[in-house]
């Protein structure tokens, strides 16, 4: 299994991102998708979560800002990142989880500053 994240960048606080991911390969018994993010020095931490159904789950820092989404025919998973702030500033990591495995992305940077 791949999954291709892009969609990160430099923006200023308020604005706006979004990001995508694609799972590729041996996607049967894919489940729930979702997004985590690190920085430097501290444990990479839940951003938001869809499950194959489309329950979502979200960090309690990002609820209000953060849409998660996904379309299964594409087998990708969207976070539209609305009024960031300074402190979203990290590394985004894309993740799919099976019965049997777990799989991360390469990782996307997002810079919130003026």
């Amino acid at each position: 299994v791949q999954l291709q994240a892009s969609g990160g960048g430099l923006v200023q606080p308020g604005g706006s991102l979004r990001l995508s991911c694609a799972a590729s390969g041996s996607i049967f018994g894919l489940n729930d998708m979702g997004w985590y993010r690190q920085t430097p020095g501290k444990q990479r931490e839940l951003v938001a979560v869809i499950t194959s159904s489309g329950t979502t789950n979200y960090a309690d820092s990002v609820r209000g800002r953060f849409t998660v989404s996904r379309d299964n025919a594409k087998n990708t998973v969207f976070l539209q990142m609305n009024s960031l702030k300074p402190e979203d500033t990290a590394v985004y990591y894309c993740n799919a989880k099976f019965p049997w495995n777990n799989y991360w992305g390469q990782g996307t940077q997002v810079t919130v500053s003026s």
